[in-house]
């Protein structure tokens, strides 16, 4: 096929030797599948700012840091330079958070680099080798449900122990291989200490989680992950090896009700967000 604009540099500078064919396009980005070699990968080609329909960065890029302060000034500032700095900045950390969750345990695909807005990655398969589908995409039995679940469980407090939470985790960003799940898309991946949305955001991971999987096990629906994992988490007493329960007491507190409401609005909002990804993937 033609080379992608976006994919020349890579093929001139022999980090690509093919562009076999386009995999996807979503909300974010568009990714192809290549040779580097003899391997076959994923180049991932993340879209301008201005032509992501994934409209909450400032939300997601709360927290994170800017090591040299005049790149730091330039985006707070959103000169040319500030924006340019702040994509490369969007870019690079999904490639720090695939190394740094895979270090912790989680599965995710291997990196091999970003230049130029172009991640290139490990190319997940299923058993025959072809390209491993989305959970929305699987079907499985009550004891799978189950048993899956409950690595997905395991993956989100092996982030949250990592200090990460996804913050778009949905059955549109796992991967099912002949292993299990292997969650993709990190880009918008937050600090869990430094962004204030953080527990409204692994709130939202757990429960996309549960629902999809609660289709087929529905005793899960009926769970509060959610709120386990982050009390765990906010008493000093959340490490990789917890064992879960799904059961999880209020302490009688008044509920914050402006929290519940803009957490309601989040929601909203990213559900239709979903809705746009399903049809740009059944597009593509």
């Amino acid at each position: 096929m033609k080379v992608p604009k976006r994919l020349q540099p890579l093929v001139d500078d022999g980090l690509i030797d093919e562009v076999l064919r386009p995999l996807m396009s979503g909300k974010e980005a568009a990714v192809y599948v290549v040779r580097c070699g003899d391997r076959i990968r994923c180049a991932k080609v993340y879209k301008e700012a201005d032509k992501r329909s994934f409209r909450q960065a400032v939300q997601y890029q709360e927290g994170r840091k800017v090591r040299n302060s005049r790149r730091a000034r330039a985006m707070e500032k959103g000169t040319r330079y500030g924006r340019q700095q702040q994509e490369e900045t969007w870019h690079n950390a999904e490639v720090a958070a695939l190394y740094r969750l895979a270090a912790a345990g989680v599965r995710v695909p291997e990196p091999y680099g970003c230049v130029d807005g172009v991640l290139l990655m490990e190319l997940i398969t299923d058993g025959y080798g072809d390209v491993a589908p989305r959970l929305g995409e699987v079907s499985m039995s009550r004891e799978q449900a189950l048993e899956d679940h409950a690595l997905m469980m395991h993956f989100v407090v092996l982030m949250l122990c990592a200090g990460l939470v996804h913050g778009d985790l949905s059955e549109f960003n796992v991967l099912v291989d002949e292993y299990g799940p292997v969650i993709i898309d990190l880009p918008q991946a937050v600090d869990a200490a430094a962004n204030l949305h953080a527990r409204a955001m692994l709130t939202r991971d757990v429960n996309n989680m549960t629902r999809y999987y609660g289709q087929f096990a529905p005793e899960l629906l009926t769970t509060r992950y959610a709120e386990e994992i982050w009390s765990l988490y906010e008493g000093g007493d959340l490490h990789p090896d917890v064992a879960l329960s799904g059961y999880f007491e209020d302490d009688g507190k008044e509920a914050d009700i402006d929290a519940v409401m803009v957490a309601i609005r989040e929601a909203l909002a990213e559900e239709a967000i979903r809705q746009q990804g399903r049809r740009d993937a059944e597009e593509s």
